[in-house]
């Protein structure tokens, strides 16, 4: 194996900290004789081990060594894999030296793991071979990452040589792109060893448009600018302002869901990451996908200056904001800085001398939002009708229609007032109650 390896050219491990190269050292030391027996055996269960842990991250399952080498391929970026994912297959002599690598692990997808196992006394590689996994809930892993990464897999084992698999990773690159992006919808920021980075998020919401009832004028607004941006075309950033619990925070995910297939990403951030949005465009300015910024819950209170950051990149700083990025937030505030009595008040009483130009700069933030969408509370009727909605879902619960809309009042009134967010709180509390459960807490609120 490490001889194949050795001869990789674009896919070579650089750091060498792959389970693939570490199974090629470990190969390597083993044709040697280098190790001992046991030293060999437990450092090969090192690795057997973390392709277990890929294996139900990603929910993989039948042969965990080739959907392993097709999730390598799909996550190594190089020149080549980004040129493949930015345009598709192109003529070049690079393509000779894909070729190579791939024929490599078109060889390795049916590597002999026989020798090594009678030598060492292990059954391990036949194991993950043959691998029979256990059923998985899907907040458990990405189903997404998981289907197209074994699919790629079963593409690859019926390919005949490195030229046939160029074909099969070169329409996956272009179709999927390479990388974390490729496989991923959602991220959120993360420093590992005080190293910005982004985080996939494997179990995120997967709520559509339709899930939201009403609200069609809010809707229709998001998509036609949505829509406009995946299509290279002039649109705005975004701010859904409004009451709270009235889904703002939920169109924008199912605008995510609803475009994933056509390259639309999403990326969290705080308000405290503002600082490393800078960073973040760095990471993303060049890739073949377009990027939603996420701010949920936007507001700045009177000492707070992250709103700064935040006013640069929408528009006003060195480095223009990329073509592939746009800035949806949310907030409960239609100003998103807030502004006391004191700010009305005279430059003698607050000490600022050019007080009209300190509060037009907190104010003006709202205005970089070239689109705003306001979400409000639903009238009575609107709320009965989200409730009729929800529980056409849940075959459990089975009120008739007088009760089920008296105890959501009662529910409501309770809870915050009528807004999507009590009526789906409402609709939980009945989904996982009995009936005798339900009877007895109606006696109580008597």
């Amino acid at each position: 194996m490490y001889r194949e390896l050795s001869n990789l050219i674009l896919y070579r491990d650089t750091r060498g900290d792959s389970i693939l190269f570490r199974l090629g050292n470990i190969f390597e030391q083993f044709e040697l004789g280098s190790a001992s027996p046991e030293h060999l055996r437990t450092a090969i269960y090192v690795e057997v081990r973390r392709i277990l842990e890929v294996a139900t991250q990603y929910g993989f399952d039948e042969n965990l060594w080739q959907n392993y080498l097709a999730y390598y391929i799909v996550m190594h970026e190089n020149p080549f894999s980004f040129t493949y994912e930015k345009a598709g297959k192109q003529e070049g002599s690079v393509n000779l030296f894909a070729e190579n690598d791939f024929a490599i692990f078109r060889r390795l997808f049916d590597f002999d793991f026989s020798a090594i196992e009678q030598a060492l006394d292990i059954r391990c590689f036949s194991i993950l071979c043959h691998y029979r996994a256990i059923s998985k809930r899907e907040q458990i892993y990405n189903k997404n990452v998981s289907e197209r990464v074994r699919s790629l897999s079963r593409d690859i084992a019926a390919t005949a040589n490195g030229a046939e698999t160029l074909e099969v990773v070169s329409r996956f690159y272009r179709d999927w792109g390479v990388g974390m992006f490729g496989l991923n919808r959602a991220f959120r920021l993360q420093y590992l060893d005080a190293e910005l980075s982004l985080r996939p998020i494997s179990n995120m919401d997967r709520v559509m448009l339709d899930d939201l009832v009403g609200y069609e004028a809010q809707k229709k607004a998001l998509v036609e600018n949505t829509e406009a941006f995946l299509a290279g075309k002039p649109a705005n950033n975004v701010l859904l302002y409004g009451d709270s619990g009235t889904g703002k925070s939920t169109s924008i995910k199912a605008i995510v869901n609803r475009y994933y297939d056509r390259g639309l990403r999403m990326i969290e951030i705080y308000k405290h990451q503002f600082k490393d949005l800078s960073g973040v465009i760095a990471m993303i300015k060049n890739r073949n996908y377009r990027f939603i910024i996420y701010m949920d819950d936007l507001s700045f209170e009177e000492n707070e200056t992250e709103y700064k950051f935040l006013k640069a990149v929408i528009e006003g700083g060195v480095e223009t904001k990329p073509d592939n990025l746009l800035i949806y937030a949310t907030s409960n505030r239609r100003h998103l800085i807030r502004e006391s009595f004191r700010d009305r008040n005279d430059a003698e009483y607050t000490g600022d001398l050019h007080h009209a130009e300190t509060v037009e700069e907190k104010l003006s933030l709202f205005n970089r939002f070239g689109l705003a969408i306001g979400y409000f509370k639903p009238s009575r009727s609107e709320f009965d009708r989200i409730v009729l909605s929800l529980a056409e879902k849940h075959p459990t619960i089975t009120l008739d229609e007088e009760t089920l809309l008296q105890r959501a009042h009662a529910w409501e009134l309770r809870h915050g007032g009528a807004s999507g967010r009590t009526a789906q709180q409402f609709i939980n509390h009945l989904a996982g109650n009995s009936p005798d459960d339900l009877d007895k807490s109606k006696e109580g609120e008597t």
